[in-house]
């Protein structure tokens, strides 16, 4: 081959390979090239609804992604639908509202307070099916997890036609439009309006009905809420006004990426700018079940007692110069959800994979550390883990002289290094008070420790 024609001929590759997985359900074909592996570690029971409740009253604003499992229809009852084992992914912003007045999916922060006067909160989902979207906004924590379903309620067709009915009443998808290609095998007896519902139920809405689910909570202030809202906003803008046709991509604009960049609008970490190659991918490819340890991990596990390695990092940063926080703190736990087990609609086997290099991956490792150890769905656990880190910070305390010895020479980066420096301790400072106050109002609420299981806080 001309090695002057191998870049055109990797694109025109990577595109045809592109639409072919868009058809096949994402990330099947690429499964040779990676290990994909399962873990064997015990699940941690689902957030019960008072414990949900409980957690908002403490964190009003906060964002949830979620990796969710594959699923797959019973036969024999409407239209067949199946996924990928790379599964999907979702994300849900507490205190945040669809606006009542549009039709289109726009978002704004709810009247009220969040976690009180029931303001709850909005899922999001990215959809190939759309074609004048990047994605949809659903209203209710419940019903977007749940259906709306009581918990132990089993899944008859009584009761998944009673969810799509009042999916309809919402009008989730009454000014978006899906793609043509969704509709050529429509059984007989749908209306396309219908058709939207019955394909989407499971991934966009009522996810227990079909998928198992792997969430990350990360508390945030207001103004990232609104930083998030003003990012989603503009991400579907050019679908809204026809500027542009949504289409899917194995590499970019899919639900990883807008999950992952709209954390970074609120400077959770670092953007994905114009997606990812192929061969980026090949070494760090944006599975919905990678970016949840992703997230623990950031928001957990980011050494921020090494204040010179907070000061590298951009996005910690400028979320601690900006906003007095850091990604990693305390509240940031799991959440996870099983697909309803007496289901007469959806098998409840949801599998879901990692994408690892071979030997050298270690998604597998973190996520089982995550689901066994308290600190990251215990809550209590959660706040005595930071209460302890902030002293031990405290007790560490360096003088700025010893840091400036090591961040060299020049003035401005020396005084900038000071001004960080002072706000550094003083968010320690802050944050070691406020950890303490949280718990107690938590011990308030929960005094007695054996009533607490799991991730049910």
């Amino acid at each position: 081959m001309n090695l002057a024609l191998f870049p055109a001929f990797l694109a025109a590759g990577i595109a045809r390979f592109g639409r072919i997985l868009r058809r096949l359900g994402g990330i099947g074909l690429l499964l040779p090239l990676c290990a994909c592996a399962a873990s064997q570690a015990v699940l941690p029971p689902s957030t019960s609804l008072s414990a949900e409740s409980l957690y908002a009253s403490l964190y009003p604003f906060y964002a949830e992604i979620c990796a969710l499992g594959a699923l797959k229809k019973k036969p024999g009852f409407g239209a067949e639908v199946s996924s990928g084992i790379g599964g999907h992914a979702v994300f849900y912003l507490n205190g945040v509202c669809r606006k009542p007045d549009s039709a289109y999916p726009v978002l704004i922060l709810c009247e009220g307070t969040p976690g009180k006067e029931g303001v709850d909160g909005v899922g999001l989902s990215v959809n190939a099916h759309y074609a004048n979207a990047n994605w949809v906004a659903v209203e209710g924590r419940n019903f977007f997890f749940e259906g709306g379903m009581e918990p132990g309620q089993p899944l008859t067709r009584e009761a998944y036609a009673a969810v799509l009915k009042e999916a309809k009443a919402k009008k989730i998808y009454d000014s978006v439009t899906f793609h043509d290609e969704v509709f050529k095998d429509m059984p007989p007896g749908f209306s396309e309006q219908d058709f939207k519902y019955e394909v989407s139920a499971a991934t966009d809405f009522a996810l227990a009905f079909g998928r198992n689910r792997y969430c990350g909570r990360v508390p945030m202030n207001r103004t990232q809420t609104i930083a998030m809202i003003e990012y989603l906003n503009s991400l579907n803008e050019p679908y809204r006004s026809g500027k542009a046709s949504f289409d899917w991509s194995l590499t970019a604009d899919n639900c990883a990426e807008m999950n992952h960049n709209t954390l970074a609008a609120a400077l959770i970490w670092d953007l994905w700018e114009g997606g990812h190659s192929f061969l980026t991918a090949y070494f760090s490819f944006p599975v919905p079940k990678n970016e949840f340890v992703n997230l623990v991990r950031r928001t957990n596990d980011m050494e921020i007692d090494d204040l010179e390695a907070v000061w590298r990092d951009p996005s910690a940063r400028r979320l601690l110069l900006e906003e007095g926080r850091l990604p990693t703190g305390p509240g940031a736990i799991i959440d996870l959800g099983r697909v309803i087990p007496e289901n007469d609609v959806y098998e409840t086997e949801s599998p879901i994979i990692f994408y690892e290099i071979p030997i050298v991956g270690r998604y597998t490792e973190h996520f089982d550390t995550i689901l066994t150890e308290r600190r990251y769905y215990d809550l209590r656990e959660n706040l005595g883990y930071f209460a302890s880190l902030y002293e031990r910070i405290r007790k560490a305390r360096q003088p700025l002289d010893a840091h400036l010895q090591r961040i060299g020479s020049d003035p401005k980066e020396r005084k900038d290094f000071s001004a960080f420096y002072r706000r550094y301790y003083a968010y320690v400072d802050k944050e070691s008070v406020a950890v303490q106050q949280t718990k107690a109002q938590l011990e308030k609420t929960l005094p007695e420790r054996g009533t607490l299981t799991a991730n049910a806080l």
